[in-house]
């Protein structure tokens, strides 16, 4: 099987913007990837929606905001862009069901929420800004690094600079009413969430303290309860270190974590009741600043980049055991920040 891969990042250096590649699950092999879309200002984070559209990170002369692009021709051809002034968002996700886009924006503090139309461009639905600050230099004022769905349509949002995790109820036409609030340790600085495909149940990662935290979520009053929390590195480590991507498998029974400083991916298998972690491996990305990595279709396969020195590492996932082994190095995937398999 063949499947195709982008690769979104930045356009400081050598970064051209998205670039595709090809994993050929037979070889067990990526392609060198190729420039694909080269319009955009520092396309950091990539979402793809059901209908082949892409919904991708641009900035524009000091303006942030979105850009989106039907992916169903070649090449993709652009249909909109929904910019304003100040900073670029920091993560974008999708919600089929209300046919709405979210994306995070981390220097402004704010959630903005999109109208997906009939030719599936965006349109501006509402946005939410917020405040407070943390103990850290990091959290000198609201960091809004992270939104997507509960298991019962609402919306979390992870903020690293004032150590919440925030649930908003959201209407049909998109607007967002502020649920319950989770306050996290002082300094957590918390980045990004996963939920568990069978319980009610939450993996949240904290960047600034390089931690991995289980939180159960009530539906009944949309409220996140935090629960027992684990180590992303080595006890003995001194030098800097931010936590970046998480990953759990289909099947609830891995969970995968990325470190910045570290240059890692940890490895925890999960409890039948999705309750308990317990870290099983760790091992090094090859290369410097693995800000995302991501499993394949198939999860027999995960890719990681490197966004300091611009190279990606393809190891191969052992299902049972969850462990990974490293089968492909050096990549060449310049300024990269996200992975997203079509």
């Amino acid at each position: 099987m063949k499947e195709t891969v982008l690769l979104g990042g930045y356009t400081r250096r050598e970064g051209k913007g998205i670039y595709r590649a090809t994993l050929d699950t037979e070889t067990a092999t990526l392609s060198t990837p190729e420039a694909f879309i080269t319009t955009l200002g520092s396309p950091t984070y990539l979402a793809v929606s059901k209908a082949n559209a892409l919904y991708a990170i641009d900035g524009v002369d000091k303006t942030g905001g979105l850009a989106s692009f039907d992916l169903a021709s070649t090449p993709a051809t652009l249909l909109n862009t929904v910019l304003e002034p100040g900073s670029s968002p920091a993560h974008v996700s999708i919600d089929e069901a209300r046919q709405l886009v979210f994306a995070s924006n981390y220097h402004e503090g704010r959630i903005n929420v999109y109208r997906i139309n009939a030719d599936k461009s965006l349109t501006p639905a509402d946005s939410v800004t917020h405040d407070g600050k943390g103990p850290r230099p990091e959290q000198e004022a609201s960091h809004v690094h992270f939104a997507d769905l509960t298991p019962d349509g609402r919306l979390a949002v992870v903020d690293l600079g004032n150590d919440t995790v925030t649930v908003y109820d959201v209407s049909d036409a998109g607007k967002l009413t502020l649920v319950s609030t989770l306050v996290v340790p002082e300094g957590y600085g918390p980045r990004h969430l996963a939920f568990n495909h069978g319980h009610n149940i939450a993996y949240l990662l904290g960047e600034l303290s390089s931690q991995v935290s289980v939180l159960t979520y009530d539906q009944a009053t949309g409220a996140f309860t935090l629960g027992e929390t684990l180590p992303t590195i080595p006890a003995d480590w001194t030098a800097h270190n931010g936590a970046a991507a998480i990953r759990l498998t289909q099947d609830n029974k891995f969970l995968y974590v990325s470190n910045r400083g570290h240059n890692s991916i940890t490895v925890y298998a999960v409890s039948d009741d999705g309750m308990h972690l317990t870290q099983i491996q760790q091992i090094s990305t090859e290369g410097d600043f693995p800000r995302d990595f991501n499993l394949d279709p198939t999860e027999a396969f995960v890719l990681a980049v490197n966004q300091n020195s611009d190279n990606g590492t393809l190891y191969r996932r052992d299902a049972q055991t969850g462990l990974l082994t490293m089968i492909q190095k050096d990549i060449v995937t310049p300024e990269s920040t996200d992975v997203t398999f079509l």
